[in-house]
Order: C-alpha cells, then sequence, then structure tokens
C-alpha cells in the first residue's frame, strides 16, 4: 500500500515538474519593477492594454496619405522596411505620414494573451482612430506582419484605403490550395522548420517548449538562423548600414507573447482562409498589393502565386532574382509605394 502510495506521489512530481517546465517564464512589462523602460508614445485600447507606436514623415496635418505600418517576426516598431533607403523628397511629394508600431508582445507594447486575427484588425483600427488617421487609412505589413494585413481585410475592409502585402507568411494549412502545391511547398523547407510548424498548428501549447528545450533544433527562423537567398544575404550590409541600436528591442520582454505567439497565430488553425476573401475594393477605390521575391528561401513563391491566380484582384508582383528581404533594396520601398498610392488614382 505505501509502495503504491510512493509511486503515485513520484508520478505527481514528475508530472508537475514536466508542467512547470513546458510553461514559458513571466513577460518582463514594460514600466515595472524589472522591466525595460518605457520610451515610446502608447495609446491605451479598450481593454486596457497599450501600443507603442513611432511616427515617421510629414507631420499628421500636413498628411496627404497615411499609412500603418505593421513590422514582421522578431522585428519592432523601428523596422520600418518601407522607410528604408527612402529620399526625403519622396516622402515630402507624397505627404507620407507612417505609424509603425510594436505588435502586442513586441518592443513596448503590452502582450495580449488572447491574440487573435481578429483582435488584431481591431488593434489597428483602434490606433487608426486615437491617432485621427480619418475614416479610411492605408496599410502595409512585411513577412509575419502579413498576417494583420488578411486580418485586416477580412474584419475592417471599409477601414483601408488600401493594402500592400511583403513577402507575407504563408500557413500551409490554408483551405483553397491545390494539395500537391502546398505540400510540395511545405516539404521544401528545411525539417527542423517543417517540426515547428507542426508544433505550432497542432500543439500549440507546446511551442514554447519545443523552441527552448536543447534535445533537438527548433525554428531555424526563430533561433536566427534561417538559411537565406543569396541576395538577401547581399543586402545584409545595407541593412546594418541602417542602424543596430534597436537590434533585440522586439523580444525585450520575452520571447512567448512575441515570436511565440506568433507562431502560434501565423501557423495555427484560422478562422478564415485567405483563399476565400473577396474584394474589399469592388468600387475601386482601392488596391491590395502583395509583393514577393521568386528566390524567396523564408516563403515559397508557388503559394504566393495560388494565391495570386485565385484573388484575381490582387495586384501580384514577383520579383526576379529576389529574396525574403527585397523590400530593403534600393528603390524598392519608393516603388511599393507608388504602386499603393498611385496605381488606382
Amino acid at each position: 500500500m505505501l509502495k503504491s502510495v510512493g509511486l503515485i506521489v513520484l508520478f505527481a512530481i514528475v508530472v508537475t515538474w514536466i508542467y512547470q517546465f513546458m510553461l514559458p517564464p513571466l513577460q518582463r512589462p514594460c514600466g515595472l519593477p524589472g522591466g525595460p523602460p518605457l520610451t515610446a508614445p502608447r495609446v491605451k485600447l479598450r481593454d486596457g492594454r497599450f501600443l507603442a507606436y513611432k511616427e515617421i514623415g510629414v507631420p499628421k496635418h500636413n498628411a496627404k496619405n497615411n499609412i500603418i505600418f505593421v513590422h514582421g517576426f522578431g522585428n519592432s516598431r523601428h523596422d520600418v522596411v518601407i522607410a528604408a533607403h527612402l529620399p526625403p523628397k519622396v516622402i515630402e511629394e507624397l505627404g507620407l505620414y507612417i505609424v509603425s508600431f510594436d505588435r502586442p508582445g513586441y518592443g513596448e507594447s503590452d502582450p495580449d494573451p488572447t491574440r487573435t486575427l481578429k483582435s488584431m484588425a481591431l488593434d489597428i483600427e483602434e490606433l487608426a482612430d486615437q491617432l485621427q488617421l480619418g475614416d479610411r487609412f492605408y496599410l502595409v505589413g512585411f513577412s509575419m506582419g502579413g498576417q494583420t494585413v488578411w486580418g485586416s481585410l477580412k474584419y475592417i475592409p471599409h477601414r483601408l484605403a488600401g493594402a500592400a502585402l511583403l513577402a507575407p507568411v504563408v500557413n500551409y494549412w490554408w483551405s483553397g490550395f491545390p494539395a500537391n502545391i502546398s505540400k510540395e511547398a511545405f516539404e521544401k523547407q528545411p525539417s527542423l522548420d517543417q517540426w515547428a510548424q507542426r508544433v505550432a498548428h497542432h500543439l500549440p501549447w507546446l511551442t514554447y517548449w519545443w523552441n527552448t528545450q536543447k534535445l533537438f533544433p527548433g525554428s531555424s527562423v526563430a533561433a536566427g538562423k534561417a538559411i537565406l537567398s543569396q541576395h538577401d544575404l547581399e543586402l545584409i550590409p545595407k541593412i546594418v548600414s541602417l542602424g543596430t541600436h534597436h537590434r533585440g528591442h522586439g523580444m525585450q520582454q520575452g520571447e512567448f507573447e512575441s515570436l511565440h505567439r506568433d507562431m502560434m497565430i501565423g501557423f495555427g488553425s484560422w478562422e478564415f482562409s485567405p483563399m476565400d476573401l473577396t474584394d474589399p475594393f469592388a468600387n475601386k477605390q482601392g488596391l491590395v498589393h502583395l509583393w514577393q521575391g521568386n528566390e524567396d528561401t523564408l516563403v515559397p513563391v508557388s503559394m504566393q502565386r495560388c494565391i495570386a491566380e485565385r484573388l484575381s484582384w490582387i495586384k501580384y508582383h514577383e520579383i526576379e532574382g529576389a529574396g525574403h528581404l527585397f523590400p530593403f533594396a534600393e528603390g524598392m520601398a519608393e516603388a511599393i509605394l507608388r504602386s499603393l498610392l498611385l496605381s488606382h488614382k
């Protein structure tokens, strides 16, 4: 009897230890003891959370075009790819007012443990309202920031004057793709990334443990060891020249509510598929643009081609020889913005 009780107690201790080991550490909120300092302006949202933001361009009251930019995986409000190498004369000519913000859990924005595609769209809408950007504004998302653009096209299309997706990360479980295309694209990834995405999709509660344990490698992208294209490698010095003092700023509150939450949402079970969206600008008062490099090693061009073919209302731009970081190339930011702002006028 005592032996059985002892085994039960031992089993309970082991299970408790494993459970605690798998739990992510507590977030380090900005502005609180032990947390990073607050340095950015922030807006308070409907649920009490704060979003930190950054303004670029002409003064808001002089702006002709208001743009909200959504940063990518592991980045922050400082990583505004559409402002990279953008000449001041272009900013003045187009009357650009660009707002970049830290997505929940990144930088100096509060985490949102209940974050969804819809809640992110509502965050965008509320940010625009509090900054008085008007009834309609432009939205641009890079890489994992593309999930917020897709969500906004679904939930707040009436607030958008136009949108651009730059190398948006795809979810291999979206419906509407030919099975052979999604399967082939998924299997072209390194095996460690295939497993990391399977875990994020099927066992999201294991995402933190999977990407932090030492038994086998987790996501190469989360670890900063992704394989990049030759074009991307050539762009690295230009990106470094823009400044590295903000490197790591995005994850300063912890990686779970930033990187791992991104993976859980980006590769999780979506409540809709972008392949089923309808044209938000059937009145021809705006356009959705999708930009993709055909040598992107992180996001498969084959999947983007399927999206462009299925959603014929999207203006698709495929860049020959370009990788994932193409927005940083000389002249690309200007080309993206001119296309977004002028093509339907």
